[in-house]
């Protein structure tokens, strides 16, 4: 099996013995793997093997974890599972918002990364971000009507993941809060929120808003049940496809993310509302102006 027909992962670990047990991991996976040693080699290796997944160490030498994550995000959708032994809460908060999809503290369980890779697996990804950009339409195909006024422009072309299934370039002009013409049954629509699972776009109240896709997935499943009560254990099966007690603070840090891009005023959320120590759901409650 070669390169072009099965998974890849790249693997960012200065540790020769942590390298290699990530390496076993993903390769009993089914990945095809690609080991880097340092932050510059790691986000090189991503850029050109267009990897699936990515684990991404925080003490490497030259530039760290952190930053490694923010250029890795700004070239590729890969899901980034940030490895790290600095487990305080300040340190998930940044390793998360920096575009990592999973924090695990070190030492961690194989078997609990092999979990969180296959979780991964069952998510859509989002469109490469450097094969859009503002021209990138939606592929013929998809059901996506072309918003009125925003055609293509030329030398816009499609996207390909690295798993070789096509994806549909994400259109970053602004679009209405309502479902356009020609996508019903594509366009998730709550107060002034439209969400595409195809494109995984989102817009509120006329603005496009970038999110990374554990926050789209997480925010999509708010969406699809709206006005309902979501405990923590079924947001963390939904979006993470499993449960634990210590994984419930992974799911407040997304939750306050969200609210920080989406809400007009975070610390006193009237979108994301908080049901205390059960769950949280979206407010059906008409919006305020953003």
């Amino acid at each position: 099996m070669t390169e072009d027909d099965t998974k890849t992962a790249v693997i960012i670990e200065d540790d020769p013995d942590v390298r290699s047990l990530l390496d076993e991991v993903f390769r009993s996976a089914g990945f095809h793997t690609v080991l880097a040693g340092t932050g510059l080699e790691g986000v090189a290796a991503v850029a050109e093997h267009e990897p699936i997944i990515t684990t991404l160490d925080i003490n490497l030498p030259g530039i760290d974890g952190f930053e490694a994550a923010r250029r890795i995000r700004a070239v590729s959708a890969t899901f980034i599972i940030m490895l790290s032994a600095l487990g305080e809460e300040s340190d998930v908060v940044l390793g998360l918002t920096s575009g990592a999809d999973e924090y695990l503290v070190k030492p961690f369980r194989p078997r609990e990364l092999r979990a969180r890779i296959e979780a991964l697996l069952r998510r859509p990804r989002n469109a490469h971000p450097a094969a859009t950009g503002p021209a990138g339409t939606a592929h013929a195909g998809t059901g996506a009507a072309p918003q009125p006024g925003h055609g293509a422009r030329p030398g816009s072309a499609p996207n390909t993941p690295a798993d070789g299934q096509q994806a549909p370039a994400r259109n970053p002009s602004l679009t209405p809060a309502i479902a356009l013409p020609g996508t019903a049954g594509q366009w998730c629509v709550h107060r002034d929120i439209s969400l595409d699972p195809v494109t995984h776009t989102v817009v509120v109240a006329q603005r496009e808003v970038d999110l990374t896709p554990t926050e789209f997935d997480l925010l999509a499943v708010l969406a699809q049940n709206r006005g309902k009560l979501l405990t923590h254990r079924q947001l963390l099966q939904q979006v993470w496809g499993s449960y634990a007690t210590e994984n419930v603070q992974q799911l407040r840090v997304y939750i306050n993310y969200l609210r920080t891009k989406l809400e007009r005023d975070p610390h006193a959320p009237a979108l994301i509302l908080t049901e205390p120590g059960v769950g949280y759901r979206l407010s059906d409650d008409p919006p305020s102006t953003f």
